[in-house]
């Protein structure tokens, strides 16, 4: 099998389109690459949707801990100190024990015991936690000028937020909110080993290494394949959050905007 076979055959393996079967022996560079590139789609699929909906929750959750109402500032503290203070392969393993419980109590709760939905909903929450601590640290650091030029101007309430508050807040946070969009990436590696099955052996890149490092007793090429791509996507992520931080510091002086640093956590 020529290697444009091989990936015709594997390229969409691991979202159902394709050679139903794996490779037994005999494996190639090719169809490692391969295999392992299509199980990346799984992680860019938790990595893009977890941060869309997140990054709502989580400029929620900034604005909630902010807010000077005990009912409305003590839930934002206890959920992002819960998602910040407990291991992200735990919450997992918890979420899937949990939406196993609710499958047998009614069939409607079935989705969420796969990893398209139950783990997204944990890297969900998980990435707003972070991100709205991140943002709540951005809100607290918006100069008191600007918040005292809107209340001069009028501006109140839902106004004030919108045109003063939340473009300064957004701007001073999104450095650090690139790291975190990055390490959410990498922490999509978790899904498929913390108890979320692979349904027909349709998993992620670090699900194909694995089983090329189990079959060949050869950890050394398969997990490097791993790093290649997830450089790969590290650098696509820069390269657009990188954009939109230039975008949200158009107005400013050369000398005082921010520039990104990449920080990646090693330990969450």
């Amino acid at each position: 099998m020529s290697c444009w076979e091989t990936f015709q055959a594997y390229g969409l393996r691991s979202i159902g389109y394709g050679e139903r079967l794996l490779p037994r022996s005999d494996f190639t560079l090719c169809e490692q690459f391969t295999l392992i590139g299509s199980g990346l789609i799984w992680n860019i699929y938790h990595g893009v949707l977890a941060l869309a909906i997140g990054f709502v929750l989580a400029i929620a959750l900034a604005v909630a801990k902010a807010s000077d109402t005990l009912w409305v500032r003590k839930p934002a503290e206890w959920f992002i100190f819960v998602f910040r203070g407990s291991p992200l392969f735990i919450q997992f393993f918890l979420a899937y024990f949990l939406f196993l419980s609710l499958k047998q109590w009614s069939g409607v709760f079935d989705p969420l015991t796969s990893a398209a939905f139950g783990a997204l909903i944990v890297l969900f929450l998980n990435t707003a936690a972070y991100s709205g601590e991140i943002f709540y640290g951005a809100f607290r650091s918006v100069p008191r000028g600007d918040v005292e030029a809107a209340d001069a101007y009028g501006m109140t309430g839902w106004v004030r937020f919108r045109r003063v508050i939340y473009p300064t807040m957004l701007r001073l946070g999104w450095p650090a909110y690139t790291n975190e969009a990055i390490f959410l990436f990498h922490a999509t590696t978790l899904v498929f080993f913390s108890g979320f099955p692979a349904w027909q052996q349709k998993g992620d890149a670090l699900y194909y290494a694995s089983y090329f490092a189990d079959k060949t007793f050869n950890p050394f090429v398969p997990y490097p394949i791993v790093a290649f791509y997830f450089v790969l996507l590290t650098l696509a992520v820069i390269f657009v959050f990188g954009r939109i931080n230039t975008r949200l510091n158009r107005h400013l002086p050369q000398e005082r905007r921010s520039r990104l640093r990449v920080r990646p956590q090693l330990i969450r």
